[in-house]
């Protein structure tokens, strides 16, 4: 593979971005609704597929498009390509939520890594961009949110965007690590996955974590995130729908009129 070498730079704290450097004719791809800002000199295509080598072809494009759309996924994607006569020119992409992005130099981690199928931000083009199917019919039924991911293949630098803090773990061979399903961010293409039952009627019943966690198993690098966003739009939407602690009383009342959100 011959992917397109581009610098980048990694901005801002708790909601970053990255500003990717373009040499001239070199491009970068992103889903669509990432992008931030350009300079003059930078021409925006929509794409299908993803531009790689691996999707040349319209069969090969077609095929690549329709497990994107099973997977509920955008067919087209977004290659921004600097066409300025000489001088680089800067592209950005923004995390849609508070966390934090992961740079990968695929060439340095194997060819391959498999993440979660809305953490793939951007990528330099020629980053072959494809749905990974779980092969076992117990990841296919218990998996959840890991049932379905993202494969980024080639020998460039793609992006991944997490929530919360960002743990990364290497795995020896034969290690093996449990994870909430939705913690995991990605994970090189030589750890292997699957879903283990947690077990115990309690456990089952009153343990609040799932009736499932995933297992990885080395060798390989796994990218763990402290807060899915599912969790975080789980709490938003508990905290909108039930009525707050102290609602219903005096203090309650006075507090929400002082800070203004009661009306009298």
């Amino acid at each position: 593979m011959q992917n397109h070498e581009i610098d980048y730079k990694i901005i801002g704290e708790e909601m970053q971005y990255v500003e990717v450097e373009l040499d001239p004719q070199e491009s970068a791809i992103a889903e669509p609704g990432s992008f931030m800002m350009m300079e003059d000199g930078i021409q925006m295509q929509t794409i299908f597929s993803d531009g790689s080598a691996q999707n040349d072809g319209i069969l090969n494009k077609l095929f690549s498009a329709g497990k994107r759309l099973l997977a509920g996924e955008n067919m087209f994607m977004t290659a921004y390509t600097n066409v300025a006569p000489q001088g680089k020119k800067h592209v950005s992409f923004a995390a849609p939520y508070p966390g934090k992005i992961i740079p990968l130099n695929l060439n340095a981690l194997g060819g391959k890594v498999i993440c979660q199928k809305d953490a793939f931000l951007c990528a330099a083009k020629g980053v072959s961009v494809s749905i990974e199917f779980q092969k076992k019919l117990g990841t296919g039924l218990f998996g959840g949110e890991g049932f379905i991911m993202e494969k980024l293949e080639g020998d460039g630098m793609a992006f991944m965007h997490a929530g919360g803090h960002i743990v990364e773990k290497v795995l020896q061979p034969g290690e093996r690590l449990k994870i909430d399903t939705g913690c995991i961010v990605g994970f090189t293409g030589g750890v292997s996955y699957d879903i283990e039952f947690i077990g115990g009627i309690k456990n089952t019943l009153f343990g609040g974590e799932g009736v499932f966690f995933a297992l990885l198993q080395g060798p390989g690098t796994v990218w763990i995130q402290t807060l899915p966003i599912s969790r975080l739009a789980g709490r938003i939407l508990a905290y909108g729908t039930y009525k707050q602690k102290g609602e219903g009383s005096i203090l309650g009342a006075l507090g929400g009129w002082i800070d203004g959100d009661n009306s009298l």
